[in-house]
């Protein structure tokens, strides 16, 4: 493929940085023309019953259209995630009980959005308190149950029923440890949004959202509103950040359709920034219990990762979804002979859990990353040789791990190399020496995270791709896949300008919209090039092939002599260029045909599982527990490169995000279940400020699992680098006696486990 691997700019950046983009807020579509607003009235509180709703003083207020409860609105609630209790549904509005701050109990319909805010203040909605569960062990002691008809708090459970009691008996020494790995909001540059019109007989809805699937969010609203297939359509304009929360669609949206269909108005919904911190799916929130074995030599026999996933008031796909990847990645990129994982999930009265950038592997790495720190410690010996020690080897591919997981290709101990030569590892352990020894009150700390995730893991569903050739010659790519700020308009292009010839300027690609795709499965888990990339090369080779038998009737020739002069995007008979027919011409005659167009529905015969190696270098003052990220190095082999510009991105984005965890972000609850942080005064987000130039080292091992010999980049940087820069804080204290500093490494935690060392 002769456009792969050069240094290509996003087809999306020259719109997006002058004009910019059309999110759902910026349409003026003629549909939504007169609509109204809704704002949605949230609990105060984090559980009480519900005894009554005046809306009354509300619907009389200025600008009032209407205002609705769950017991308005013609929707089915959302059924819980498979094998979840039926009795933990979440309905639209809460009609009985709120079960977490900021949980919608009435919708409010204005003709002008300000006026929705002093409207909804007027619905006086009677509370009757109920105990908050807000921590795990709560949760699981079950003195107060969320959902009473269900007899527990516990909504799912995994893994083993019963720890093996001699599972570290053959080991010389055994470490365990406690980790926390905390809540995160995921905050998308755009806020949740939704714009929807009916027809004038009602009878066909179209819904602009802010998603990362058009496809899903349509299934699942057509389900909650009793509507027939094909009555809803489903467009995703530019879409400003997901990070996995915006898969399918929320509750509101199912509430802001059955509205507008009761009123036969055009309706829009922009949530505050507030709003998105307290009632948008969170991420993370898994309570760990690891335990690491093995001998003094540096070798590691035994492993084991117990779980509890917090997964908010109303359990959804997250709550065994994360779990699981957690445990099926358990023993990362080690050859660990014994592997024991278990898990539950349990319900708090906190915002709802979903996939956040990473889903359950972020987690995993961050509990194998710091075992092996504790263990190296334990020992002696430096973390690098032990994990080196440790790694699957080149030859044992496709290696299957302990939880049965096949793992495809890799190079762990290469990668760990690159990254310990390109960071200068002796200076640096030479560095940290010369501080030590003169008491500085600046210390260095460096941390390593070796890392392999799975993307694509619902690899057996598949993406479509479909290319068409127009009579112009220009060519037309649409995609089940869903961009959300990846650049998947450049991506496919060159995908398809690769296999075409024709240039990518004469290119568009089409997604979320689902009369166009009507199939289709979004984006999430690492999945979009792998599978809508290689559906999109699927096509285009098809469509090739057509255009070449269609070349050998137009130029009577056998189709074996019919070339594509690529440079040119010309078709000719061998040897004879100056006879050629275009790629217009072409389309011209199949147009009685069905066009010069393909389709593919791509799907793998297993996950692919990228990996890497990341080197963060810190200073910590000593004195104040202030920490500062100064360096970082890192492998991220995702496969082939199709366009660097785009997998950069997507690294430095993602250790970026994971950094922020390791160091400042945390979604904080009281005892009572108000959240502490519901706004970014009060929640650290990162920024540019705190973070320095990341040193990205190239690294490429195709898998053959598709015939790009891609894997997923997305949510790599954010798996590999979470636990690299908390080693690294540790790393950094560790002769102060300190063995271990949970997440996020703020100073005032810092600072505590220096002072609480010093006291032991």
């Amino acid at each position: 493929m002769s456009i792969l691997g050069t240094r290509v700019v996003r087809a999306e950046d020259p719109r997006l940085l002058t004009v910019g983009g059309t999110y759902v807020d910026d349409l003026r579509e003629p549909a939504l023309v007169g609509a109204a607003h809704a704002t949605f009235v949230r609990s105060p509180v984090a559980h009480a019953r519900i005894s009554s709703i005046d809306v009354q003083d509300a619907r009389e207020a200025p600008g009032v259209v209407a205002v609705f409860t769950g017991r308005d609105l013609d929707i089915s609630p959302s059924p819980p995630a498979p094998m979840v209790t039926a009795a933990m549904a979440r309905p639209a509005l809460a009609t009985d009980v709120v079960r977490y701050v900021g949980e919608a109990v009435a919708v409010v319909i204005t003709d002008e959005r300000y006026q929705g805010e002093d409207a909804a203040e007027l619905v006086m909605v009677d509370y009757d308190p109920l105990p908050a569960v807000v921590s795990g062990e709560d949760a699981v002691r079950g003195e107060t149950l969320l959902f009473p008809e269900a007899g527990t708090n516990v909504a799912w459970t995994g893994g083993a029923e019963q720890l093996d009691e001699h599972l570290f008996d053959d080991c010389e020494v055994v470490v365990t440890q406690v980790i926390d790995n905390q809540r995160l909001a995921p905050a998308p540059l755009e806020v949740r949004s939704a714009a929807c019109a009916w027809s004038d007989d009602q009878g066909q809805v179209t819904l602009w959202l802010s998603t990362q699937g058009a496809q899903a969010a349509r299934d699942e609203l057509q389900r909650q509103l009793g509507l027939e297939e094909g009555q809803l359509r489903v467009v995703a304009p530019d879409v400003g950040g997901g990070f996995g929360a915006k898969i399918a669609a929320d509750p509101e949206t199912a509430a802001l359709c059955a509205a507008s269909r009761r009123l036969g108005r055009p309706l829009r919904w922009v949530e505050s920034r507030s709003e998105n911190m307290i009632a948008m799916t969170h991420g993370r929130a898994q309570h760990q219990t690891v335990t690491i074995g093995g001998r003094r030599d540096g070798t590691v026999l035994a492993y084991r990762i117990e779980v509890l996933q917090d997964s908010g008031a109303y359990p959804r796909e997250s709550s065994w979804l994360l779990p699981i990847l957690t445990m099926n990645m358990a023993s990362g990129v080690y050859a660990i002979p014994k592997v024991e994982t278990a898990a539950r999930s349990i319900v708090t009265n906190t915002t709802p859990l979903s996939a956040y950038r990473g889903a359950g592997r972020p987690e995993a790495t961050a509990a194998i990353e710091r075992a092996m720190d504790l263990f190296a410690s334990e020992i002696g010996m430096d973390p690098a040789e032990v994990r080196r020690r440790n790694f699957v080897a080149p030859d044992a591919f496709p290696f299957q791990t302990p939880s049965g997981i096949t793992y495809d290709s890799g190079e762990y101990a290469k990668a760990l190399d690159t990254v310990l030569e390109a960071a200068g590892y002796p200076d640096l352990q030479e560095e940290q020496r010369r501080r030590r020894e003169r008491g500085d009150p600046l210390q260095l700390g460096f941390g390593l995270s070796a890392y392999v995730e799975i993307t694509a893991p619902d690899n057996a569903v598949g993406e479509t791709g479909r290319v068409e050739v127009g009579a112009d010659g220009s060519v037309t790519v649409y995609t089940g896949s869903s961009a959300h700020g990846q650049g998947h308009a450049t991506a496919f292009a060159m995908l398809a300008s690769d296999e075409l010839g024709i240039p990518m300027d004469r290119i568009k690609v089409l997604h979320g919209d689902t009369a166009k795709i009507p199939k289709g499965a979004g984006t999430y888990g690492s999945r979009s090039l792998q599978l809508g990339g290689s559906a999109v090369h699927e096509a285009s080779v098809e469509v090739v092939k057509r255009a070449r038998h269609l070349a050998a009737e137009l130029l009577e020739a056998d189709e074996g002599d019919i070339v594509l002069d690529r440079d040119a995007g010309r078709w000719h008979v061998k040897g004879a260029p100056a006879t050629a027919v275009s790629w217009g011409e072409l389309a011209q005659q199949a147009e009685g045909d069905g066009g010069l167009a393909a389709d593919s529905d791509f799907s793998e015969e297993r996950p692919t599982f990228p990996f890497g190696v990341h080197l963060a270098v810190v200073e910590v003052d000593v004195e104040t527990g202030a920490v500062r990220l100064v360096r970082f190095v890192s492998v991220d082999d995702a496969g082939r490169v199709v366009n660097p510009v785009l997998t950069e991105g997507q690294r430095h984005g993602g250790i970026a995000q994971g950094a922020a965890q390791a160091l400042l972000e945390h979604m904080v609850y009281d005892a009572d279940g108000n959240p502490q942080t519901g706004n970014l005064a009060d929640y650290a987000f990162i920024t540019a400020a705190e973070l320095p130039s990341f040193e990205l080292l190239p690294m490429e091992t195709a898998t053959p699992l598709n015939p790009l010999g891609v894997k997923g980049i997305g949510e790599a940087g954010t798996i590999g680098s979470t636990p690299a820069v908390q080693n690294a804080v540790v790393n950094a204290i560790t002769h102060l006696g300190v063995r271990h500093v949970d997440m996020p490494a703020t100073a005032q935690r810092v600072w505590a486990a220096i002072n609480e060392a010093k006291e032991r």
